[in-house]
């Protein structure tokens, strides 16, 4: 029987949790527990990874301003290097687990429109979580732009919408000779095409929209997308809260979610969904299997 396809997308604050030190020991602990996940379900689905990067390019740009020397590297090639960083890890681990399972980093680049909105409105936090005071401190330091993060703040950059991955050929070729496939890390090293040449953008593109992005080009059957919350909350952090277990894009469409985290999930998700997609989990890192089976997590059909 052919396996189905899941495209699993991992959070980067999954990797490196907020408030938790930005050491590559700490990463490397998680991307451990990360990789015991993604095997199991590789066990039973074909799987394609695509790994969020939020709090790695955010470090890499801040390391980037100790050094006087040389001007500030952009967030395309920052984002390069995260791609490379958490790949490597990620690959590393997955071979220890299952050494006959092919696995393969492909570092993709994804098509951007320079003139979207994303551009005027940064959202998509970076970096590490700071109290107010030291926010504010370091965005008139550095000129950033910074937003609410739950109880803290962070550094927010443009996050715009993916239009084309350009290595979707050899991506969907790696898939096809049964390779696990490491692809889109940080939702695409951001260009745009400029007189027939690609060119970096400065930006983060969110991993979830471009995990659905991927997720209808290679038709997919599924979506899962892994967080450091368990499931989808309407009133989170209220005394009211409450877990939505099973729902569809009709109903999600009468809530409101925060745009700087769970609000782009829900979007990607709606947007398989409805573009043909038969499923998408969402929840903890560790529930992976269990959100497909649907005994965890939130599930979104049709």
């Amino acid at each position: 029987m052919t396996k189905q396809t899941v495209v699993v997308a991992l959070g980067g604050n999954a990797l490196l949790r907020r408030g938790e030190p930005l050491e590559a020991d700490t990463q490397r602990q998680n991307i451990a527990t990360a990789a015991k996940t993604i095997a199991e379900i590789a066990k039973t689905y074909n799987v394609v990874l695509v790994h969020g990067n939020g709090p790695q390019v955010g470090l890499l740009a801040l390391q980037g301003l100790e050094y006087k020397k040389v001007n500030p590297y952009p967030l395309d090639v920052l984002g390069s290097e995260t791609q490379g960083m958490i790949g490597y890890m990620l690959m590393q681990e997955l071979h220890n687990l299952e050494p006959t399972q092919h696995v393969s980093c492909m570092l993709t680049q994804m098509n951007v429109d320079p003139n979207d909105p994303a551009f005027r409105d940064p959202t998509k936090p970076i970096g590490p979580v700071y109290n107010e005071q030291e926010a504010r401190e370091l965005a008139e330091k550095h000129q950033w732009t910074i937003k609410p993060d739950g109880e803290y703040f962070r550094r927010v950059v443009p996050s715009p919408q993916p239009t084309g991955i350009v290595e979707d050929e050899a991506i969907t070729s790696l898939i096809e000779k049964g390779h696990l496939v490491i692809c889109t890390g940080g939702g695409g090293i951001p260009v745009k095409e400029e007189n027939g040449k690609l060119i970096g953008v400065e930006a983060v593109i969110d991993k979830d929209m471009s995990a659905a992005f991927l997720a209808k080009q290679i038709n997919a059957d599924a979506l899962l997308i892994l967080t450091d919350a368990d499931a989808v909350y309407l009133d989170w952090g209220t005394p009211t809260q409450k877990a939505l277990r099973s729902t569809t894009p009709n109903e999600l469409s009468n809530y409101q979610f925060d745009a700087g985290s769970m609000g782009p999930k829900i979007e990607a998700s709606c947007e398989f969904i409805k573009q043909g997609g038969k499923l998408v989990g969402i929840g903890a890192l560790e529930d992976g299997l269990d959100i497909l089976n649907g005994t965890a997590g939130t599930n979104i059909v049709a």
